[in-house]
């Protein structure tokens, strides 16, 4: 079922032991629309900290509890490696989080098929540019979403499968704010991401959307 990703944002994580933290953002792969990651913010109020947990450690949320459950001990997510969740997450921190969590992680190639997991103990050449990176979900609201012929809008929010951790959609505010639109666009239509320019670039024409 379709959900806006913000309204994720809070959910608590259950380890297997007891309360652990809260969800505050979502890492995911800016080449396959896949979320990889939950970052939860554990700790006490005098120390807090964000950790990763990746997708497969955690059950599908109770919304109406709003909890995550995590098939992890309190302990093993408190010992999470340490990653920067303000900036793309590179191709050697994701290492250091897969060899934590062994098969747990995964990693999407550029020839995105489907999204196996990691079998225990594969190595890995040298991240290169052509390396996909993870990005923050609370990166792209407010991205222009231009059409192949030009600009159409401002990206209000990111829609998830929750049951495939898909990015299916995007929600994007078109016109002026005294007429204005939200239109949902698959994110297969996404030809390229200008993160400099903070601009979504679409291979479809204005009048195709």
């Amino acid at each position: 079922m379709p959900h806006d990703l913000k309204s994720l944002m809070g959910f608590s994580v259950i380890a297997s032991d007891g309360e652990v933290g809260s969800v505050k953002n979502f890492l995911f792969d800016d080449v396959s629309w896949t979320i990889h990651y939950l970052v939860v913010e554990v700790g006490t109020w005098l120390k807090r900290r964000e950790v990763v947990l990746p997708i497969a450690a955690v059950d599908r949320p109770d919304w109406a509890k709003k909890t995550f459950q995590a098939h992890l001990t309190k302990e093993q997510v408190g010992n999470s490696p340490n990653t920067d969740t303000e900036k793309p997450v590179s191709r050697q921190q994701e290492i250091a989080m897969e060899e934590y969590f062994g098969k747990l992680a995964f990693w999407v190639s550029t020839q995105y098929s489907g999204g196996a997991q990691i079998p225990t103990g594969r190595k890995y050449p040298v991240r290169t540019k052509e390396d996909p990176d993870l990005r923050s979900g609370w990166d792209l609201p407010g991205y222009e979403v231009w059409a192949s012929d030009g600009e159409i809008g401002r990206l209000e929010a990111l829609i998830i499968d929750e049951d495939s951790w898909h990015l299916s959609y995007l929600d994007v505010q078109m016109g002026d704010w005294l007429l204005n639109r939200s239109v949902l666009i698959p994110t297969g239509w996404v030809e390229s991401v200008s993160w400099a320019n903070r601009r979504i670039i679409l291979h479809h024409e204005k009048n195709g959307i």
